[in-house]
């Protein structure tokens, strides 16, 4: 069991279109290294009920809070990763007792301009990815979701993606319209709890994430080599082993 910390299960919020099950590979590392987990589905995806209105970060934060007090849980370390990583940053902010240990897999502290830049690409692409008669939207998911991933993907995993992406109960587009309306730079700089940066060099916002570093000298700081998008699927060991150092000591190897 972890030191001084086996009461305390770790919340794991996912990135956008997807759900609780892009921590399926790691669930088994962590468990090994006595870590409780709790894989949550942000609300519209997965088969959590949508909001009745496109929401955004801010509006998510009470449901995670909710999920706590639902399992009788005072307190949890908590991981997001992407968009999961704003929403963890949220959860912080507005209910600062409840959250012990934080982790920022992925952070995006984007500047405006460049969140700007970000909707306009996402609305761009909307019509593409709206469901028809042709499949042809699934054609282009499932191309999308194999670039994003690189070398080495599986068949079903990629399915699986596409998948989730469009069985979500909200438009699959609130994930990441929610993410990009966000100023996590200026959340991460409020930030007073101990935090891990968390990025790998292959993840397509590596350049941003790693921003957070340089916000934040005081937050421990760990860099995975290659990797893109999926990291957790590709290394679910390494990225275990580093979640449980840091969740352990407050730090990492070869992290600040």
């Amino acid at each position: 069991m972890r030191p001084g910390s086996a009461s305390l299960p770790l919340v794991l919020l996912h990135q956008s279109p997807m759900s609780a099950r892009q921590f399926e590979a790691a669930l088994q590392p962590l468990a090994t290294r006595g870590i409780r987990c709790i894989a949550v589905d942000t609300p519209g995806f997965g088969e959590s009920d949508p909001t009745r209105f496109v929401p955004r970060i801010e509006d998510w934060a009470s449901s995670i809070v909710a999920v706590l007090d639902h399992l009788d849980i005072s307190q949890a370390d908590m991981l997001g990763h992407h968009t999961g990583a704003l929403l963890a940053t949220e959860v912080a902010l507005q209910a600062p007792g409840r959250v012990r240990r934080l982790i920022l897999n992925g952070p995006f502290p984007a500047s405006e301009s460049e969140r700007r830049q970000y909707l306009e690409a996402m609305e761009a692409g909307r019509e593409e990815s709206e469901p028809a008669l042709d499949g042809l939207h699934l054609v282009r998911s499932f191309a999308l979701r194999l670039k994003m991933y690189g070398r080495g993907a599986e068949p079903a995993l990629i399915t699986r993606y596409v998948v989730q992406k469009y069985q979500c109960l909200a438009p699959h587009w609130y994930g990441h319209n929610a993410a990009f309306h966000y100023d996590h730079a200026a959340s991460i700089a409020r930030l007073a709890h101990r935090t891990l940066i968390l990025t790998n060099t292959g993840d397509d916002i590596f350049g941003i994430s790693k921003r957070a570093a340089a916000l934040r000298p005081d937050f421990a700081y760990r860099e995975m080599q290659g990797g893109t998008h999926d990291i957790v699927d590709q290394r679910p060991e390494e990225w275990a082993a580093i979640v449980a150092g840091f969740l352990d000591d407050g730090a990492v190897d070869g992290a600040r």
